[in-house]
């Protein structure tokens, strides 16, 4: 009886203790999570691919464009920021605003155009490499990608093994490519990259979930200023190409500031027949102001054309009255705050039926 009483007592006691665990780790979970609103002025990260490849207009710079869009930054005072500070100060607001380079996909023209460039300027960057075509016509080989692995300047990051719609697999079939990708990062390059990118910047709720248990961040490809807020496996950039490189409209982008929020839905960014369109809602902190300034513009019909808005307090909900048409929604809005513009964007992938 006595046995029996000392084990009832041991028992209750590592209960105890347990459930003390359990709420550390909950309330450390809740605190590491937490998001307020911190007037941070962000980072702003840029995506390319080619260059000088001048056929290829949806994916291509001019090296001629290119410098001169970097000669901008540094003329506006703003700074290249290395992405292992990056990574390190990714929880820290940021006092003056950063600018993040990154190259998606490791064309050989990069290679012969943009990395002496860069390595003159020591400007520093990302490139994103998909293991499967490496070596083959009009990519990097390995040797090249080590010698920039191997520079203080250029960092590799994980895009996958083939490069194609990963969205469109079945779950297995995207975990055996994200994991065949690993396999190689780690026999050629002796470690795997802890930054990945999306091809095509599509990625359903499954895929960022995989993707989140295998790497520190993510990014996509829709427009947006990364602050702290921002989810760390949604971050955005904003594409740059020859029809969207123009350096007018470059200016004004690397001029945008970050549009914190504390919420924002669907977290399922993939569509399909039964939640397309989907409601978009976005919640912001009290502490921004002039919020009913903003003004968004979507995609939603196959048209471009201004998004009809209508909030709850501090909270803003979009109502598409039409389905967007694959294979990409996107929705973008910008906020005047007193002369400070903010920018925040989205992207559904729509699955063809």
């Amino acid at each position: 009886m006595i046995i029996k009483k000392i084990l009832s007592l041991a028992a209750s006691i590592i209960s105890l203790i347990i459930l003390q665990l359990l709420f550390l780790v909950n309330s450390s979970s809740e605190e590491n999570n937490s998001k307020y609103y911190s007037n941070d002025n962000g980072v702003l990260s840029l995506m390319y691919h080619r260059f000088n490849e001048n056929k290829y207009t949806s994916t291509n710079i001019r090296m001629e464009v290119f410098s001169q869009q970097m000669e901008i930054i540094k003329s506006l005072g703003f700074k290249f920021y290395d992405p292992k500070l990056f990574l390190d100060e990714l929880n820290k607001p940021k006092d003056e605003k950063k600018i993040l380079i990154t190259i998606d996909d490791g064309f050989k023209s990069f290679y012969d155009e943009a990395w002496p460039y860069l390595k003159k300027n020591n400007i520093p960057f990302i490139l994103f490499i998909s293991t499967e075509p490496v070596g083959k016509f009009g990519y990097m080989t390995w040797e090249e990608i080590k010698e920039i692995d191997n520079s203080k300047i250029g960092n590799i990051g994980h895009h996958s093994h083939t490069h194609e719609y990963l969205i469109d697999m079945t779950e297995k079939e995207f975990e055996n490519d994200i994991n065949t990708a690993t396999k190689i990062f780690q026999n050629k390059l002796g470690y795997v990259p802890s930054i990945f990118s999306y091809p095509f910047g599509e990625y359903s709720l499954y895929m960022k979930n995989y993707i989140s248990k295998q790497f520190k961040v993510a990014f996509g490809q829709h427009s947006g200023i990364i602050d702290i807020n921002k989810d760390k496996f949604e971050l955005p950039r904003f594409p740059i190409n020859e029809k969207y490189g123009e350096l007018k409209r470059f200016k004004s982008i690397i001029n945008y500031n970050p549009l914190e929020y504390k919420l924002l839905k669907p977290n399922q960014k993939k569509l399909n027949k039964k939640n397309n369109p989907p409601k978009l809602v976005v919640e912001f902190f009290n502490e921004q102001k002039n919020i009913k300034n903003i003004n968004c513009y979507s995609n939603d019909g196959g048209a471009w054309k201004k998004s009809n808005l209508k909030f709850e307090l501090n909270t803003l909900i979009i109502d598409f009255k039409e389905p967007f048409f694959p294979r990409r929604g996107r929705v973008n809005c910008s906020l005047n705050d007193n002369g400070k513009w903010r920018w925040f964007g989205v992207q559904f992938t729509i699955k063809k039926n």
